[in-house]
């Protein structure tokens, strides 16, 4: 029983202060970062429902078939009631015929649905707590002067950021967002709308400036 606790543990990984990849001025650093508010355990059941729900939000419900009294088809009788020796048939928009109406087939509706805030922010906390466990966390000090790719993706590169990216603002800044949109696998969200599925959906999450207190303070503020 004492090894069975110790590898969940080890799993769980270890909250408090973590060490991570910094970015400042053209130069790689180290950086703390306080992982305690997060807790130790990576809810991964909450996970996957919070990015089923985030998924089925963003679809637009807009399929449709036809049914059989929408199909463009003659309404007349293709032949005689009696005497051809077929089934009784009163038009050729039967869904049965090539062509015909389709049966509870899909229809536009509304796949959206919420989840309870507790629920989406503890979600949150855990998504965070596997990045930072995982190594997959780095921080970056901006100070652009004007928007400029290039060096947004020399400092994403210098992070270890070899693959899709999540730059998340401390506030909406025009010329940050300007200096990491254009970079392929790279999206660009504020500290005040960061998510589960915003953290999932990367490889790599990156908080420019202030942005990581930023969020452990809007998690703070949600649980006081």
């Amino acid at each position: 029983m004492a090894t069975r606790a110790k590898k969940a543990g080890t799993k769980a990984g270890s909250a408090g202060a973590t060490t991570v990849k910094s970015w400042s001025a053209g130069k790689v650093g180290s950086a703390t970062l306080d992982g305690a508010p997060l807790g130790d355990k990576v809810k991964m059941r909450l996970l996957r429902e919070a990015v089923r729900m985030y998924e089925a939000n963003k679809r637009q419900g807009t399929h449709s078939t036809k049914t059989r009294g929408e199909v463009n088809f003659s309404e007349r009788k293709p032949y005689k009631q009696k005497g051809t020796g077929n089934a009784r048939r009163g038009d050729f928009n039967s869904p049965l015929l090539r062509k015909g109406g389709v049966i509870f087939g899909p229809r536009p509706r509304d796949y959206s649905y919420g989840m309870p805030r507790k629920a989406l922010r503890e979600a949150l906390r855990s998504a965070l707590a596997g990045k930072l466990r995982d190594g997959e966390v780095g921080t970056l000090q901006a100070g652009f002067e004007k928007p400029s790719t290039k060096t947004a993706a020399s400092a994403l590169a210098a992070l270890g950021c070899d693959g899709t990216a999540c730059v998340v603002l401390p506030k909406h800044d025009l010329t940050q967002w300007k200096s990491f949109r254009n970079l392929r696998g790279c999206t660009v969200t504020r500290a005040a709308d960061l998510n589960a599925h915003d953290v999932l959906a990367h490889r790599h999450v990156v908080f420019v400036d202030d942005a990581w207190d930023l969020v452990l303070q809007r998690l703070a503020g949600a649980t006081s």
